[in-house]
């Protein structure tokens, strides 16, 4: 499972690492990858910020958003309805914003790896028993 600060390391390239690259090199090869409903509008949210603060240009943005939508991740739609039961109990637990906790919940749910570049989710998702990728 991949988490926004991802799939941003996959697409500005100040913000790429080593392993986030390995990892994109896995899902454009097949890969599947699995993303809460979140994932899209924090991605989006992102960009368009990045576009506003002139950290990415016109051409690189417009790159950007039609790179990822190619990636085409498998999204779950279930996590929704745990946002007041499940994900808030995690970020209670963990110090997570709920925002956070989903791609916890997500990872425990489905029994899948995480991979985010976010430090604090990182901690907490190796306190919950979830391996990480980055």
């Amino acid at each position: 499972m991949v988490d926004s600060s991802v799939a941003i390391a996959w697409v500005v390239r100040s913000q790429s690492s080593d392993a986030a690259d390995q990892l994109l090199g896995e899902v454009q090869s097949g890969e599947l990858f699995l993303v809460p409903v979140l994932w899209m509008f924090e991605v989006a949210n992102a960009l368009v910020s990045l576009r506003r603060r002139r950290r990415v240009e016109e051409h690189q943005y417009q790159q950007a958003r039609i790179d990822l939508n190619d990636l085409r991740p498998a999204v779950d739609d279930e996590g929704s309805r745990l946002a007041f039961d499940k994900t808030s109990e995690l970020a209670q637990r963990y110090d997570l914003s709920v925002y956070d906790a989903v791609y916890l919940e997500l990872a425990i749910r489905r029994a899948v790896p995480l991979a985010s570049r976010d430090a604090t989710l990182n901690k907490a998702a190796k306190r919950a028993g979830v391996r990480t990728l980055l």
